[in-house]
């Protein structure tokens, strides 16, 4: 009886120290979290559609495919790990190798009346779009919650529960913009070495 009398006020003294609001923020981090795991997931999932557009018109460019390959599955082993530095990296990655993918497209001008490119390349910009604002909502959720359980008396209430700080999700600079095809590049408009797919139209297999 005695345990149960020293327990009550024990329960009481950690919901007065914000234990209830340290999970609900840690809840909201997670789920702000959640969100950019799906998106992240969504953008791999474009892409090897996209990688065989571009080998359409391009099939002697395999160390950019074989690059974007490793950086999608170092994204998806990274989401599986649920740690927002090994997202952040592998985003990293992943848009570095997308923007030597694009770099390629903009030698190959057909790709720009390829339908299914053009289709890819949009889904691709918004799926950005939606990993950056998912991005700035979670570090939001993790900055409000860091900051929630340093203060008195919410970080005894941390410590004794072991509610550890979150990391934040640190896009790199290459990381915070969508990549683009510019097909006004003045290198952009001359044809390829290599022949147009079968499914390009007749003027552009013309010399």
């Amino acid at each position: 009886m005695r345990k149960v009398w020293i327990a009550v006020p024990m329960l009481l003294a950690v919901a007065g120290c914000g234990y209830n609001r340290i999970q609900q923020l840690d809840e909201q981090a997670n789920g702000a979290q959640g969100q950019i795991e799906v998106q992240l997931k969504r953008r791999a999932d474009l892409i090897p559609n996209l990688v065989q557009t571009v080998k359409g018109y391009a099939q002697h460019e395999e160390a950019v495919f074989t690059q974007v390959a490793q950086a999608r599955s170092g994204v998806l082993n990274a989401v599986e790990s649920h740690d927002p530095s090994a997202m952040a990296a592998a985003d990293a990655q992943m848009t570095g190798a997308l923007g030597r993918l694009i770099a390629v497209a903009e030698a190959y001008p057909q790709l720009k009346a390829d339908a299914q490119f053009t289709r890819l390349m949009d889904e691709l910009s918004g799926t950005e779009n939606r990993i950056a604002v998912s991005r700035g909502d979670y570090n939001t959720a993790a900055q409000e919650y860091n900051a929630y359980i340093r203060q008195f008396p919410q970080a005894l209430t941390a410590k004794v529960t072991g509610a550890k700080p979150r990391k934040y999700f640190e896009a790199g600079a290459g990381s915070r913009e969508a990549p683009t095809v510019d097909f006004s590049r003045p290198g952009a408009s001359a044809t390829p070495a290599s022949p147009a797919p079968a499914g390009a139209s007749a003027a552009a297999k013309r010399p």
